[in-house]
């Protein structure tokens, strides 16, 4: 479990920035990556100056990172988009923004990505009414999420819950506290999106 926490450490070290992937102990001061500053990459002495193809591998990279997903996975969501009407950019994040495990962890039931991917895997997380185990489930405008009972008496639920009362709600996400139940309000847009990437980086990257 050490190792694996330092592995995941490293890699916002390595994109210079949080990527918030384990969540509550990211706000905490035992963030390793508020103790230790990041790496400098350098060449013969001189620090290194990334190209622009460089820049772009590495939008894409902290992106697929930060939604938790893998290569292939990645390209699917960006064909979809590359297909879509409007921006090819703008479609792919809020892809990401809308998959199952993404909108679980928005809505306060999970302090963290991953352990939003295992509620749902371990069938505790419901779309109107109906257990879904898959992460990558696209949630659709209207449709509420909710917890079995059994995971609503849940100690780390309840408090991951408290603790997101005081950073607030997504604004394209509506919450009942009586019934535990989240819905999507909108699609959401470019402004409401949480994925700090820039997405042009990304479409140049894939467009080559």
């Amino acid at each position: 479990m050490a190792r694996y926490r330092e592995s995941v450490c490293k890699i916002c070290r390595l994109e210079k920035t949080k990527l918030f992937l384990k969540g509550e102990r990211c706000l905490s001061p035992k963030c390793a990556f508020e103790r230790r500053k990041p790496p400098e990459f350098r060449m013969k002495s001189r620090r290194f100056k990334s190209s622009e193809y460089g820049m772009q591998l590495r939008e894409k990279q902290r992106a697929k990172r930060m939604a938790g997903i893998l290569e292939r996975q990645f390209r699917y969501y960006f064909r979809k988009a590359a297909k879509s009407r409007g921006l090819t950019g703008e479609a792919l994040l809020q892809a990401l923004e809308c998959r199952l495990d993404n909108i679980v962890l928005r809505l306060g039931f999970t302090p963290s990505r991953m352990q939003a991917r295992q509620m749902i895997s371990h069938r505790k997380v419901m779309v109107n009414g109906r257990v879904v185990d898959i992460p990558s489930y696209r949630v659709r405008v209207g449709e509420r999420i909710s917890l079995v009972e059994k995971a609503k008496n849940a100690r780390s639920m309840k408090e991951s819950l408290e603790k997101r009362k005081g950073t607030g709600l997504a604004p394209f996400l509506g919450f009942d506290e009586a019934t535990l139940t989240g819905t999507l309000l909108n699609v959401p847009t470019r402004e409401q999106i949480s994925f700090p990437v820039q997405e042009r980086l990304i479409v140049e990257l894939y467009s080559k």
